[in-house]
């Protein structure tokens, strides 16, 4: 059974797959999901975490949630990741990012949490500024490494990409030439060392949207050739071949969030091939808020967006999407989407 996370402006939508029909419930109502993240080990472990109520966690497959936290002093969470390979009794490591800036670890299936302190030395930490609300920043997201035990990546929104290789005990600034601003940071089990961002430095600087790099951070170049527009929100990468890519982008921030300006589209490549724009099946770039995109790790070639239009699925990864049939329950508003695992 095909189990999707979404998380929506007021809402977390769990949405399971069951005889061909796509059936939803919706959890954590008056809250403002920000992120969800699942552990590979124990897929039934779900962690969710929201702009004002703190992180939530259910241990059945999203029946069910908790209110979890102790010694995360922020409710403010913005990013929520779980190591594939570093474990404590069978368990994945699960990190947190917060606003204003910092990241906490739990090795105890989220029921206390450690600040890794670190992160706040950084000297680049003190420029960190979230446009929106210039006097605070916050952890946009957080990459544990698929193949490197220890490895992570955290991203602070218009600040900087920065790196641990000790599980966040120690941290290294961010690189030269490394994104500034990264939305979305993904690794691939078959490709160790290669990052993937979605970034919004090509805002300011045209070309800077999409920044890859094949050894672990050290450097970075920007593939972009194809992409109209050059704000980038979201990828996703085949769990198969990690040449396989879909980015969402939009022209700026306001275009990418804002409902009355709305205007973004997805676009895909495999290989040195030029990106593409994906079109059928999708709606019109107008009006489109930037969609959130996934992959299935039980999926071949196939990727998933979510977006203020409903939930759609490519089955060819990313030259065509189709919309899933989805009973809402009633006066549901999708709004904009923030966040979005398929299990």
């Amino acid at each position: 059974m095909t189990i999707l996370y979404v998380a929506l402006d007021r809402a977390l939508a769990v949405i399971r797959q069951h005889n061909g029909e796509w059936n939803v419930d919706l959890h954590l109502t008056e809250s403002q999901p920000q992120c969800v993240a699942v552990d590979p080990s124990h897929p039934e472990h779900v962690y969710c975490g929201t702009f004002d109520k703190g992180l939530w966690q259910s241990s059945d497959a999203g029946d069910s949630w908790q209110h979890v936290g102790e010694g995360i002093t922020h409710q403010q969470v913005m990013s929520v990741a779980v190591s594939p390979i570093e474990q404590v009794s069978g368990y994945g490591v699960v990190y947190v990012g917060t606003e204003p800036s910092a990241i906490y670890r739990s090795e105890n299936q989220g029921k206390s949490w450690r600040e890794l302190a670190a992160l706040r030395a950084l000297s680049s930490a003190s420029s960190w500024s979230f446009p929106p609300r210039p006097w605070t920043s916050h952890i946009r997201w957080i990459t544990p490494d698929p193949v490197v035990s220890g490895r992570i990546y955290a991203a602070a929104e218009a600040g900087a990409l920065v790196r641990s290789l000790d599980g966040g005990e120690t941290w290294e600034d961010r690189k030269p030439g490394g994104p500034f601003d990264t939305h979305t940071l993904i690794m691939h089990r078959l490709a160790p060392n290669r990052l993937y961002s979605a970034a919004g430095d090509g805002f300011m600087r045209p070309g800077n949207g999409f920044v890859r790099s094949d050894d672990g951070g050290d450097s970075w170049y920007r593939p972009d050739e194809g992409l109209a527009y050059n704000y980038l929100w979201s990828v996703a990468v085949d769990p198969a071949n990690p040449d396989n890519i879909v980015v969402s982008a939009s022209p700026g921030p306001q275009q990418a969030h804002n409902p009355t300006s709305a205007e973004s589209a997805i676009y895909y490549r495999s290989g040195n091939d030029v990106w593409q724009q994906s079109q059928e099946g999708l709606p019109a770039p107008r009006g489109l808020l930037a969609s959130v995109l996934a992959s299935n790790e039980a999926e071949r070639g196939v990727f998933y967006a979510a977006n203020n239009k409903g939930i759609f699925r490519s089955p060819d990864a990313g030259a065509s999407w189709e919309e899933l049939s989805i009973s809402w329950p009633t006066n549901t508003r999708l709004g904009r989407a923030q966040g979005l695992v398929v299990v």
